[in-house]
């Protein structure tokens, strides 16, 4: 059996004397869609910050490709091939979609950037229309587009998706998961989701975590997490 790519071990994490992460077990394997789904506040965000180095780790350890990344400052671990679309998705409002685009490939190695935006602009065609449009400008899921299309700019190995969902129509969340199985599918990625949309997030994911009160407290494929009884009343709108 492979190696994980990442892996998270007994990790806590604190904000003050508030613990937001206690002893949080996870690993994503090459290849997988792993998801962690969970009510707001459960701590979700904070594990994937905690990942890229704000806030660190007090206990435990966080490893990518066999590395310890720690207690690495967040520029270095961002500069190993690991990409982050952040919650709240954080573009660079003032610049053109094609500008936004460059930031992401600023930590690409190798003259590839003709092919990975050929990449982006096919995997999302909107952005290709709106190249030179102010990312401001954009509506909410051109926005989350744009800010998935950056990171994948960076050549991840490994690709963070904060609540890619979060405040977007029905249809666009179809659109954006298509995209997120496309790219697992076809390009082979890796992928890290967390997801307050636990219908979705687990029919996507090989596999899921559940997250209650900064603890991991449940864990299966995606299939057997959503035929759970638990997990349905509680995550699932009433067992849809």
């Amino acid at each position: 059996m492979s190696e994980p790519l990442l892996s998270i071990k007994g990790v806590s994490a604190f904000y003050g004397s508030i613990a937001a992460l206690k002893g949080i077990d996870v690993e994503v394997m090459p290849g997988e869609i792993v998801t962690i789904i969970g009510a707001n506040g459960a701590g979700k965000s904070t594990l994937m910050m905690t990942i890229c180095g704000n806030p660190q780790a007090r206990e435990g350890s966080i490893t990518f490709e066999d590395r310890d990344i720690t207690h690495l400052p967040t520029h270095e671990i961002m500069r190993m091939k690991i990409a982050q679309s952040p919650e709240g998705r954080r573009i660079f409002p003032r610049m053109t979609v094609f500008e936004n685009l460059q930031m992401g490939a600023a930590t690409a190695q190798g003259g590839s950037f003709e092919e990975d935006l050929a990449k982006v602009f096919k995997l999302f065609p909107i952005l290709e229309q709106r190249r030179s449009q102010r990312g401001g400008t954009l509506s909410g899921g051109e926005q989350q587009m744009l800010a998935i299309g950056r990171a994948l700019m960076s050549r991840p190995r490994l690709l963070l998706l904060d609540e890619p969902s979060l405040g977007l129509a029905p249809l666009v969340v179809r659109q954006i998961f298509s995209a997120i199985r496309d790219l697992n599918q076809r390009e082979k990625l890796t992928i890290f989701l967390v997801e307050q949309n636990a219908f979705h997030a687990l029919k996507l994911a090989h596999r899921g975590y559940v997250m209650v009160n900064g603890r991991i407290a449940m864990q299966g494929t995606g299939k057997e997490l959503l035929e759970k009884p638990e997990v349905r009343s509680a995550y699932l709108e009433g067992g849809r």
